[in-house]
């Protein structure tokens, strides 16, 4: 299949994107730039080749009115079958490597090792080969959000043997794609995973007594901890990897207020959450005594926040090679005049403020702000003592638009952001990752978020790709090295999209 991608020269003021010198920003030495996708939301194929029944193939199906728009993830882009499809467009645009992950229920259809599924493990080294041949990189995820559901119903990661269920399922990981691997991540997103159990924005959809997502996240961090010295001292010193996990962080912009308190407990909270126990070791001090303050408001009998022995604090502290960083979007921190207890949101006491002025993504949440990202890339530095940071997800949804002006500006300005934190500021940061490479199934919003820079036909059984607006803008700056407006050619351009898209 022939993809036509747009030719980018010159620049030109155009109504949505603002016009800069021709000698805008130039890349960083040394950056390498991918692009990120997870198993379930791409894969499709969900009960063939021996797969088990994964938490996010029961929900769907059990729960379609948890899914903004009814949808499952039977096919959703059937990359299961169009890798290598994939696998060209990675390599048209000129991405470095792809951030893929693994489907648990593809090697352990039961989620336990009582039987490793060979066809599982042939379709992922099919994948990492076929990248490595066309000269990308392969970065594995893990585990990104679905798990066997025979798994989960035996409590899932409310139960304390899913440390040890992961352990053995991440060491199959490392032997069979460890040669060929360089970078693992353990675990994407612990927080967004973990909402799972006090609601029902995330699969399974339980709701656990404010228990749930902080019982969650304890038993997540030490089953990344635990993973991370299976590799450290078993294939470190043979395949000479790195391994992580990603943290979500939300950015943070002041008010007239220029509340720095509130924007640190916002951080505590939501980015300290991993970072803290990893990099400094524990839970942040001023978020046990403030959750531990709510229970005891709450007539609970202790802290609904877990406590860490001092055997778990020193195992889980230095369990990263890098700061794996998820990051959307950013907020205003204020104290929250009209508290209200019992609930993660509400256990830091603050409320999130916005502007109206910003450009908001098609999920009403992720917002265009590009200072609260190098706000945030100078926390992490501070914080944590300068690590070595990958982001390993930004992006900005829509409706699905194939002149995404929008989704443009949005990289534009949050690159030249990261690249004045590395130039200026010495933050390091050294990966930069966009998610997505193509829209796929987004969480409980299903095909309503579009996050792609390539477009997939929902409808067709053949799940065509098209490459948007953005997918040229991408591969006329990973050829230059240059942070670039939209350009001169955009009429042609855009004539060839159109055509691109029948």
């Amino acid at each position: 299949m022939k993809y036509i991608f747009i030719i980018l020269t010159g620049c030109v003021a155009i109504s949505k994107i603002s016009c800069h010198e021709v000698d805008s920003l130039t890349f960083p030495t040394g950056m390498l730039f991918g692009a990120a996708t997870s198993a379930f939301q791409t894969e499709g194929a969900w009960n063939v080749s021996d797969k088990g029944v994964s938490n996010w193939d029961y929900w769907t199906h059990q729960c379609p009115q948890c899914i903004a728009d009814g949808n499952n993830i039977e096919i959703t882009c059937n990359s299961y079958y169009k890798y290598k499809e994939d696998v060209a467009l990675l390599k048209k645009i000129g991405f470095n490597y792809y951030r893929f992950s693994i489907s648990w229920t593809r090697i352990l259809p039961h989620g336990l090792k009582t039987k490793v599924n060979r066809a599982g493990i042939e379709h992922y080294l099919n994948l990492t080969k076929t990248l490595i041949a066309n000269g990308i990189e392969p970065m594995v995820t893990i585990y990104h959000f679905d798990h066997p559901q025979t798994l989960e119903d035996m409590g899932g990661w409310m139960n304390k043997h899913m440390v040890k269920w992961f352990a053995q399922y991440a060491r199959i990981i490392f032997k069979e794609l460890g040669p060929y691997v360089k970078i693992f991540t353990t675990i994407n997103e612990p927080q967004k995973l973990c909402q799972g159990y006090e609601g029902n924005s995330m699969s399974p959809g339980k709701s656990l007594l404010d228990y749930g997502e902080y019982t969650c996240i304890t038993n997540v961090l030490k089953a990344h901890a635990t993973a991370y010295h299976i590799y450290d001292k078993e294939f470190r010193e043979t395949q000479g990897g790195q391994i992580g996990i990603t943290n979500p962080c939300d950015g943070f912009v002041f008010d007239e207020t220029n509340d720095t308190i509130s924007a640190d407990i916002g951080f505590q909270f939501g980015c300290g959450v991993i970072g803290h126990p990893i990099y400094k070791g524990d839970y942040p001090k001023l978020m046990k005594e403030r959750i531990a303050n709510c229970s005891k408001a709450e007539d609970y009998p202790e802290s609904r926040l877990p406590t860490l022995t001092e055997q778990w604090i020193s195992f889980i502290k230095g369990s990263s090679d890098y700061f794996g960083l998820n990051h959307y979007s950013s907020v205003i921190w204020l104290p929250d005049p009209n508290e209200t207890l019992g609930r993660y949101s509400s256990d830091s006491g603050l409320i999130r403020k916005t502007r109206p002025e910003w450009i908001t993504g098609s999920d009403s949440t992720t917002k265009i702000v590009p200072e609260g990202f190098g706000n945030l890339l100078r926390k992490i530095k501070e914080e944590y003592d300068n690590p070595l940071v990958y982001v390993t997800e930004n992006g900005f949804p829509d409706h699905g638009e194939m002149k995404d002006y929008d989704r443009i500006k949005y990289y534009r300005t949050y690159m030249e952001e990261m690249f004045k934190a590395v130039k200026r500021d010495g933050c390091r940061v050294e990966r930069y990752t966009i998610w997505s490479l193509m829209d796929n199934f987004e969480l409980n919003s299903g095909y309503a978020a579009r996050f792609g820079i390539i477009k997939v036909n929902f409808t067709s059984p053949n799940r065509e790709r098209t490459p948007k607006l953005s997918a040229s803008w991408w591969k006329f700056i990973l050829r230059t090295h240059k942070l670039h407006d939209l350009p001169r050619k955009y009429a042609a351009a855009e004539q060839n999209v159109t055509k691109g898209s029948r």
